[in-house]
């Protein structure tokens, strides 16, 4: 595959991942009881899952990371690498708990790690940014391998809690319930992530 196909394909698993965090991943019987990918965790909130809850909001910061890896080399000069980080920082936005949740002295701590989570997001495109779009061998393979990396997280988390809630919530509906169209675009749009990625490295 030639370079611009490569790079189409990654921005079309970018696309598959943020659409299918916006669609139907919990497939109830009625309108009011399915849940779209973002609603998942604050739906599961008093199912017992404790911080692994915060699994379910992964994927925004994981299509955020994989987004600035992408832009590994970029020149600061490029009105493409302002729009396609910034755009990346706020993908990322979408994993920030309510405020009410985060000023709750009671459960404050459940949430830490998605702040963190969006700190690093912020500070990987930071540090994008001081390299500017420098060519210095080591970047590229890097950039590669950290993707893979989120690609990863992306794929394997959400799809391990969603597999936990799944039977729960079927018992609690008394229905089985399936798997829904935002579920199966997360896991082909980060392991499309993986393998693109992958297939560039083993080609340095």
């Amino acid at each position: 595959m030639t370079k611009p196909q490569i790079q189409t394909l990654f921005l079309l698993s970018f696309t598959t991942i943020l659409v299918g965090y916006f669609m139907v991943w919990l497939p109830g019987p009625s309108a009011g009881l399915q849940f779209l990918g973002f609603e998942m965790g604050e739906w599961t909130k008093f199912f017992g899952l404790g911080v692994k809850r915060n699994w379910f909001y992964l994927p925004p910061i994981t299509l955020a990371l994989a987004m600035l890896f992408f832009t590994v080399g970029w020149g600061n000069g490029r009105y493409q690498t302002w729009l396609f980080r910034g755009t990346a920082a706020a993908v990322s936005l979408l994993a920030f708990p309510a405020l009410e949740d985060i000023t709750d002295p009671t459960s404050w701590r459940d949430y830490v790690s998605r702040v963190v989570a969006i700190g690093l997001v912020l500070a990987v495109a930071g540090l994008l940014t001081l390299l500017g779009g420098q060519k210095r061998p080591w970047l590229a393979p890097v950039s590669r391998a950290l993707m893979i990396v989120a690609g990863l997280v992306g794929l394997i988390l959400p799809t391990l809690i969603y597999g936990e809630v799944r039977p729960f919530a079927s018992d609690l509906m008394r229905l089985e319930l399936g798997y829904g169209p935002g579920f199966w675009l997360n896991l082909g749009g980060h392991t499309a992530v993986v393998l693109l990625a992958g297939w560039q490295l083993a080609k340095k």
